[in-house]
């Protein structure tokens, strides 16, 4: 069956109470819709109305791949303050394959005004059973306007994917609003026990963070997630026996912790001793893509001959068995492992090609040995120094690199424990600096003599190559078979987090 042959891909909407609309999409050829009644397509909360513009249940089109439907839509402001809503795929479906289906959001003030994406490109979230997933993290309607929005849709082609599982696939969703101020914020009730205050959000990260500056606030795949920066001396826990330093509190009011040492170590202290490992590569072999991978397929050294087997997740990374058995040994063996969160790590292999990245060399194919530069380069710009503009995401781009150990609702459960590694766009955002800036004073670096890996991938240009924390240069990269140190990130669970007591310094800190 041809792929290519245009199909039926059809989104209805409808009222299911004063608070939630009703949408579904189906994958289909010559889908008949029966007649449907124009209806005021409104749902209110406290101060906020959405109203479907075109006033009808239903809306049709016929899809070739690359091409996309849109739905327009309205957000009133009735109240006597700014609104600030968020919006859900709600009991959602989608068994498309992953970046089949993507969305954008934009929104004007004006209908006939000029759109500007709040939203941009992204994969509609695959779910094979019903839930709640983000459309738009923070949408805000200042007091008596009304913005005007345009929900896309894009049926897309892959290039390097076999979607003939896309021919009987399902896309069925109600679509939901929720008032910010009305919801629980795990992250911040999470950082309240620890007696921290959020700075807010923050702009700007190519200059290093050589002071203590706090605790910012920033979005992750669970919600609103706050992550201490530059000098910081207040992020100290002591777990199983080991110390750790709190990266951020996550958006699930998880903990981040990354490994620390047997004892405290001040910021910058040189020692050994603050790795389970030194020495080690993060993978032996790195003559293809698939080796950026803390997983990848195929096994052994067999080349990857897509983009979709090289990021199969089904050979463990060396580095990888290296930071398990040290795991089971000394948390799961130990009893620890129930303060242990199934909290995501994401190990960015999106692939966004040179017109984001700046490689002129860049195909974008991520497999083989097709010169590629993947997605946490383009955002640190970090293009061989010569850019500026490094914008860290704690959103995971594809849900294949989000590693969970049981979670398949966000992640891809092909953990066999809940650790990993620091990510580049966390190294940034702690205060390094744009790429191959020397900053010695915020709290990731740990002296003269050692380096360590990231879960975040680079490029391949004949080598597999990551992100690092360097000994001075803030953040870096290396070829995969070098010899790095390890320094293991796990989460503590938001429950865990609640028997927490200390104010998290050297000498006091934060411990059950």
């Amino acid at each position: 069956m041809n792929l290519r042959t245009k199909r039926m891909i059809c989104l209805l909407v409808a009222i299911a109470s004063v608070l939630t609309i009703v949408g579904s999409v189906s994958y289909a050829y010559f889908t008949a819709m029966g007649e449907v009644t124009p209806l005021d397509a409104t749902l209110n909360t406290a101060t906020v109305s959405v109203k479907f513009s075109d006033n009808d249940l239903g809306l049709n089109a016929v899809l070739n791949f690359g091409e996309s439907v849109t739905k327009k839509f309205t957000i009133e402001n009735t109240g006597t303050a700014d609104a600030k809503v968020k919006m859900f795929f709600d009991e959602m479906v989608n068994t498309y394959n992953e970046g089949s289906l993507t969305y954008t959001l934009s929104y004007s003030e004006t209908e006939n005004g000029t759109y500007t994406e709040v939203v941009s490109k992204t994969n509609v979230p695959q779910s094979k059973n019903a839930s709640k997933k983000i459309l738009a993290n923070s949408l805000i309607i200042p007091v008596g306007k009304t913005y005007y929005y345009n929900l896309e849709i894009t049926l897309n082609y892959l290039s390097d994917v076999n979607q003939d599982a896309d021919i009987n696939a399902i896309f069925n969703t109600k679509f939901k609003v929720e008032d910010i101020n009305y919801e629980i914020n795990y992250g911040l009730e999470t950082l309240k026990h620890l007696n921290v205050t959020s700075q807010g959000t923050k702009s700007g990260f190519d200059d290093p963070a050589t002071t203590d500056e706090g605790v910012f606030e920033m979005e992750d795949d669970y919600g609103t997630s706050y992550y201490y920066r530059g000098a910081v001396t207040n992020n100290y826990v002591k777990f199983a026996g080991f110390y750790w330093r709190i990266i951020r509190v996550n958006g699930d009011g998880s903990l981040r912790i990354i490994y620390d040492g047997t004892q405290a170590h001040a910021n910058g202290a040189n020692s050994s001793n603050r790795f389970i490992k030194t020495g080690q590569a993060y993978n032996s072999s790195y003559n293809d893509n698939k080796y950026v991978g803390w997983m990848y397929g195929p096994s052994g050294t067999t080349a990857s001959t897509s983009k979709a087997q090289a990021q199969t997740n089904t050979a463990d990374s060396t580095i990888k068995e290296v930071v398990d058995a040290w795991y089971k040994t000394n948390i799961a063996d130990k009893g620890y492992g129930s303060a242990v969160s199934d909290t995501l790590f994401c190990n960015d292999r999106s692939t966004p090609g040179k017109a984001e990245t700046g490689w002129f060399e860049d195909t974008g194919l991520g497999y083989g040995s097709n010169y590629t530069a993947y997605g946490a380069f383009a955002r640190m710009r970090a293009c061989f120094g010569g850019y500026t503009g490094a914008t860290p995401t704690f959103r995971c781009a594809q849900k294949n690199d989000a590693f969970t150990v049981n979670d398949t609702s966000k992640g891809n459960g092909a953990l066999t424990y809940p650790v990993g590694l620091i990510t580049a766009d966390e190294i940034v955002a702690a205060g390094s600096g744009k790429y191959n800036t020397s900053n010695t004073r915020y709290y990731l670096n740990r002296g003269g003599s050692y380096w360590y890996w990231s879960l975040s991938p680079y490029y391949y240009n004949g080598y597999a190559s990551v992100f690092i924390v360097h000994l001075n240069s803030g953040m870096y990269y290396n070829y995969v078979y070098y010899s790095g140190a390890i320094a293991p990130v796990i989460n503590l669970s938001a429950e865990y987090v609640k028997t927490l007591r200390g104010t998290g310094t050297t000498t006091d800190p934060y411990q059950a």
